[in-house]
Protein backbone atom coordinates (compact mmCIF):
# COMPACT_ATOMS: atom_id res chain seq x y z
CA UNK A 1 0.00 0.00 0.00
CA UNK A 2 1.71 3.08 -0.71
CA UNK A 3 0.19 5.19 1.99
CA UNK A 4 0.74 3.01 4.24
CA UNK A 5 0.38 5.01 7.95
CA UNK A 6 0.20 7.91 6.44
CA UNK A 7 -2.25 10.50 7.86
CA UNK A 8 -4.01 12.22 5.40
CA UNK A 9 -7.18 15.21 5.35
CA UNK A 10 -9.72 15.77 2.97
CA UNK A 11 -12.23 19.10 3.02
CA UNK A 12 -15.48 18.02 0.98
CA UNK A 13 -15.07 14.59 1.29
CA UNK A 14 -18.90 13.66 2.22
CA UNK A 15 -19.64 13.00 -1.63
CA UNK A 16 -18.42 13.20 -5.33
CA UNK A 17 -14.94 13.89 -5.81
CA UNK A 18 -13.81 14.17 -2.10
CA UNK A 19 -15.33 11.04 -0.99
CA UNK A 20 -13.63 9.34 -4.18
CA UNK A 21 -10.32 10.77 -3.39
CA UNK A 22 -10.65 9.97 0.69
CA UNK A 23 -11.45 6.09 -0.14
CA UNK A 24 -8.91 5.69 -2.48
CA UNK A 25 -6.01 7.16 0.30
CA UNK A 26 -7.91 4.80 2.83
CA UNK A 27 -7.15 2.00 0.67
CA UNK A 28 -3.97 2.80 -0.14
CA UNK A 29 -3.44 2.55 3.47
CA UNK A 30 -3.64 5.94 4.33
CA UNK A 31 -5.95 7.07 7.83
CA UNK A 32 -8.27 9.67 6.35
CA UNK A 33 -9.62 12.84 8.27
CA UNK A 34 -12.85 13.30 7.15
CA UNK A 35 -13.92 16.84 7.06
CA UNK A 36 -17.40 18.30 5.44
CA UNK A 37 -20.05 20.43 6.55
CA UNK A 38 -22.59 17.40 6.62
CA UNK A 39 -22.25 15.31 9.32
CA UNK A 40 -24.49 12.68 7.99
CA UNK A 41 -22.30 12.61 4.32
CA UNK A 42 -19.23 12.64 6.92
CA UNK A 43 -19.55 9.71 8.00
CA UNK A 44 -21.12 8.05 5.44
CA UNK A 45 -17.97 8.28 3.65
CA UNK A 46 -16.44 6.82 6.58
CA UNK A 47 -18.76 4.35 6.84
CA UNK A 48 -17.58 3.13 3.09
CA UNK A 49 -14.05 3.11 4.07
CA UNK A 50 -14.11 1.23 7.41
CA UNK A 51 -16.19 -0.80 5.75
CA UNK A 52 -13.54 -1.46 3.03
CA UNK A 53 -11.06 -2.39 5.97
CA UNK A 54 -9.69 1.37 6.27
CA UNK A 55 -9.26 3.66 8.70
CA UNK A 56 -11.02 7.24 8.90
CA UNK A 57 -12.55 9.58 11.21
CA UNK A 58 -15.49 12.02 10.46
CA UNK A 59 -14.98 15.60 11.05
CA UNK A 60 -18.53 17.97 10.88
CA UNK A 61 -17.58 21.93 9.89
CA UNK A 62 -17.42 24.79 8.08
CA UNK A 63 -14.31 25.31 6.40
CA UNK A 64 -15.04 29.13 6.14
CA UNK A 65 -15.01 28.59 10.01
CA UNK A 66 -11.19 29.53 10.62
CA UNK A 67 -11.16 28.76 14.45
CA UNK A 68 -12.84 25.49 13.98
CA UNK A 69 -10.95 24.56 10.81
CA UNK A 70 -7.73 25.38 12.77
CA UNK A 71 -9.09 23.42 15.81
CA UNK A 72 -9.43 20.18 13.89
CA UNK A 73 -5.95 20.01 12.15
CA UNK A 74 -4.67 20.52 15.69
CA UNK A 75 -6.30 17.52 16.54
CA UNK A 76 -5.75 15.46 14.19
CA UNK A 77 -1.74 16.35 14.80
CA UNK A 78 -1.89 15.68 18.32
CA UNK A 79 -3.94 12.47 17.98
CA UNK A 80 -1.46 11.18 14.89
CA UNK A 81 1.94 12.83 15.38
CA UNK A 82 1.91 14.03 12.10
CA UNK A 83 -0.10 14.83 8.92
CA UNK A 84 1.20 14.21 5.29
CA UNK A 85 -1.41 15.00 2.76
CA UNK A 86 -3.95 17.70 3.06
CA UNK A 87 -6.21 17.46 -0.03
CA UNK A 88 -8.28 20.71 -0.32
CA UNK A 89 -11.29 20.20 -2.24
CA UNK A 90 -13.90 22.01 -0.71
CA UNK A 91 -15.81 24.31 -3.02
CA UNK A 92 -19.08 25.74 -4.34
CA UNK A 93 -19.82 26.03 -8.19
CA UNK A 94 -22.06 29.57 -8.65
CA UNK A 95 -23.44 30.61 -12.05
CA UNK A 96 -23.54 33.72 -13.60
CA UNK A 97 -21.82 36.51 -15.65
CA UNK A 98 -20.54 39.57 -14.90
CA UNK A 99 -23.72 41.67 -14.83
CA UNK A 100 -25.89 38.52 -13.63
CA UNK A 101 -23.99 36.81 -10.77
CA UNK A 102 -25.00 37.79 -7.43
CA UNK A 103 -22.31 39.39 -5.18
CA UNK A 104 -22.53 37.12 -2.31
CA UNK A 105 -22.39 34.24 -4.13
CA UNK A 106 -18.95 35.95 -5.50
CA UNK A 107 -18.03 36.27 -2.70
CA UNK A 108 -18.42 32.79 -1.72
CA UNK A 109 -17.09 31.30 -4.39
CA UNK A 110 -13.66 32.69 -3.60
CA UNK A 111 -13.78 32.01 -0.03
CA UNK A 112 -14.62 28.51 -0.94
CA UNK A 113 -12.52 27.98 -4.14
CA UNK A 114 -9.38 30.07 -2.86
CA UNK A 115 -9.13 31.22 1.25
CA UNK A 116 -10.08 28.27 2.49
CA UNK A 117 -7.50 26.79 0.42
CA UNK A 118 -5.18 28.83 1.37
CA UNK A 119 -6.41 28.75 5.66
CA UNK A 120 -5.95 24.99 5.89
CA UNK A 121 -2.54 25.20 4.07
CA UNK A 122 -1.31 27.65 6.37
CA UNK A 123 -2.28 25.60 9.39
CA UNK A 124 -0.91 22.21 8.57
CA UNK A 125 2.52 24.10 7.07
CA UNK A 126 4.86 24.34 9.79
CA UNK A 127 3.58 20.61 10.97
CA UNK A 128 4.96 19.71 7.56
CA UNK A 129 7.76 22.05 7.64
CA UNK A 130 8.70 20.26 11.07
CA UNK A 131 8.82 17.01 9.83
CA UNK A 132 10.51 18.02 6.72
CA UNK A 133 7.64 16.63 4.43
CA UNK A 134 4.19 17.25 3.00
CA UNK A 135 1.94 16.84 0.34
CA UNK A 136 -0.62 19.40 -0.32
CA UNK A 137 -3.19 19.18 -3.33
CA UNK A 138 -5.91 21.86 -4.09
CA UNK A 139 -8.78 21.27 -6.49
CA UNK A 140 -9.00 23.73 -9.17
CA UNK A 141 -10.34 22.51 -12.00
CA UNK A 142 -10.70 23.10 -15.95
CA UNK A 143 -12.32 26.22 -15.70
CA UNK A 144 -9.05 27.69 -14.06
CA UNK A 145 -7.03 26.72 -17.19
CA UNK A 146 -10.10 28.53 -19.59
CA UNK A 147 -13.28 29.87 -18.94
CA UNK A 148 -17.11 28.62 -18.78
CA UNK A 149 -19.61 30.36 -20.34
CA UNK A 150 -21.09 32.88 -18.30
CA UNK A 151 -19.54 31.66 -15.10
CA UNK A 152 -17.34 34.26 -14.36
CA UNK A 153 -17.11 33.81 -10.15
CA UNK A 154 -16.18 30.16 -10.62
CA UNK A 155 -13.50 30.90 -13.14
CA UNK A 156 -12.31 33.84 -11.08
CA UNK A 157 -11.55 31.81 -7.98
CA UNK A 158 -10.33 28.39 -9.93
CA UNK A 159 -7.51 30.66 -11.67
CA UNK A 160 -6.78 31.95 -8.47
CA UNK A 161 -6.63 28.57 -6.94
CA UNK A 162 -3.66 27.58 -9.48
CA UNK A 163 -1.91 31.08 -8.88
CA UNK A 164 -1.63 30.30 -5.37
CA UNK A 165 -0.67 26.32 -5.76
CA UNK A 166 2.46 27.89 -8.28
CA UNK A 167 3.53 30.47 -5.33
CA UNK A 168 3.04 28.22 -2.00
CA UNK A 169 5.21 25.12 -4.44
CA UNK A 170 7.87 27.49 -4.98
CA UNK A 171 7.84 29.22 -1.54
CA UNK A 172 7.80 25.86 -0.01
CA UNK A 173 9.55 23.33 -1.57
CA UNK A 174 12.82 23.80 0.44
CA UNK A 175 11.27 22.38 3.25
CA UNK A 176 10.15 19.34 1.70
CA UNK A 177 6.57 20.04 0.95
CA UNK A 178 5.02 20.12 -2.09
CA UNK A 179 2.06 21.78 -3.61
CA UNK A 180 0.25 20.69 -6.61
CA UNK A 181 -3.47 21.87 -8.12
CA UNK A 182 -5.71 19.01 -9.59
CA UNK A 183 -7.98 20.60 -12.34
CA UNK A 184 -10.96 17.66 -13.17
CA UNK A 185 -13.64 18.58 -16.15
CA UNK A 186 -16.97 17.51 -16.55
CA UNK A 187 -17.46 15.04 -13.75
CA UNK A 188 -20.93 13.49 -13.37
CA UNK A 189 -21.95 14.43 -9.46
CA UNK A 190 -24.07 17.15 -7.87
CA UNK A 191 -21.59 20.06 -8.07
CA UNK A 192 -22.45 20.29 -11.15
CA UNK A 193 -26.01 21.41 -10.56
CA UNK A 194 -26.05 25.63 -11.38
CA UNK A 195 -24.57 25.06 -14.15
CA UNK A 196 -26.80 22.32 -16.02
CA UNK A 197 -29.61 24.71 -14.54
CA UNK A 198 -28.08 27.60 -16.17
CA UNK A 199 -27.65 25.03 -19.54
CA UNK A 200 -31.06 24.50 -19.01
CA UNK A 201 -30.83 21.05 -18.08
CA UNK A 202 -29.69 17.26 -18.09
CA UNK A 203 -30.34 17.15 -21.86
CA UNK A 204 -28.42 20.35 -22.47
CA UNK A 205 -25.99 19.43 -21.01
CA UNK A 206 -25.04 16.83 -22.63
CA UNK A 207 -25.03 17.96 -25.79
CA UNK A 208 -22.89 20.68 -24.31
CA UNK A 209 -20.56 17.86 -23.06
CA UNK A 210 -20.92 15.78 -26.14
CA UNK A 211 -19.80 19.01 -28.48
CA UNK A 212 -17.22 20.20 -26.03
CA UNK A 213 -15.33 17.12 -25.07
CA UNK A 214 -13.10 14.85 -27.23
CA UNK A 215 -13.86 11.81 -25.31
CA UNK A 216 -17.62 12.70 -25.67
CA UNK A 217 -18.53 12.30 -21.96
CA UNK A 218 -18.81 12.50 -18.35
CA UNK A 219 -15.57 11.32 -16.17
CA UNK A 220 -16.95 8.91 -13.50
CA UNK A 221 -15.55 10.01 -10.05
CA UNK A 222 -13.39 6.54 -9.74
CA UNK A 223 -11.26 8.44 -12.95
CA UNK A 224 -10.60 11.62 -11.13
CA UNK A 225 -9.02 9.40 -7.61
CA UNK A 226 -6.56 7.40 -9.51
CA UNK A 227 -5.08 10.99 -10.27
CA UNK A 228 -5.64 12.08 -6.74
CA UNK A 229 -3.60 9.28 -5.61
CA UNK A 230 -0.81 9.58 -8.06
CA UNK A 231 -0.65 13.57 -7.03
CA UNK A 232 -0.44 12.75 -3.58
CA UNK A 233 1.80 9.27 -3.17
CA UNK A 234 5.07 9.18 -3.81
CA UNK A 235 4.40 8.56 -7.51
CA UNK A 236 4.85 12.12 -7.86
CA UNK A 237 7.54 12.36 -5.52
CA UNK A 238 9.43 14.95 -8.39
CA UNK A 239 6.84 17.00 -9.13
CA UNK A 240 5.38 20.23 -7.21
CA UNK A 241 4.26 23.57 -8.76
CA UNK A 242 2.04 21.72 -11.93
CA UNK A 243 -1.36 21.32 -12.77
CA UNK A 244 -2.62 18.54 -13.78
CA UNK A 245 -5.57 18.33 -16.13
CA UNK A 246 -8.58 15.53 -16.29
CA UNK A 247 -10.77 16.65 -18.33
CA UNK A 248 -11.57 14.25 -21.60
CA UNK A 249 -8.93 16.26 -23.49
CA UNK A 250 -11.69 19.38 -23.39
CA UNK A 251 -8.95 22.12 -22.89
CA UNK A 252 -6.85 21.08 -26.24
CA UNK A 253 -10.32 20.59 -28.50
Amino acid sequence: MILKDRVAIVTGAGSGIGRAGAQIMAREGAHVAVIDINRDNAEHTVADIVASGGCANAIALDVLDDHALEKAIDAIYARHGRIDILHNHAGAQVAGGLEEVEIAGFDRSLALNVRAHFMASRFVMPKMKAAGRGVILNTSSSSGVLYDRDMIAYTTSKHATIAMTRQMAGDYAKFGVRVNALCPGWVDTAFNAPFIAQMGGREAIEAYIGEKVPLGRWADVDEIAEPILFLVSDRSSYMTGQILVVDGGETIA
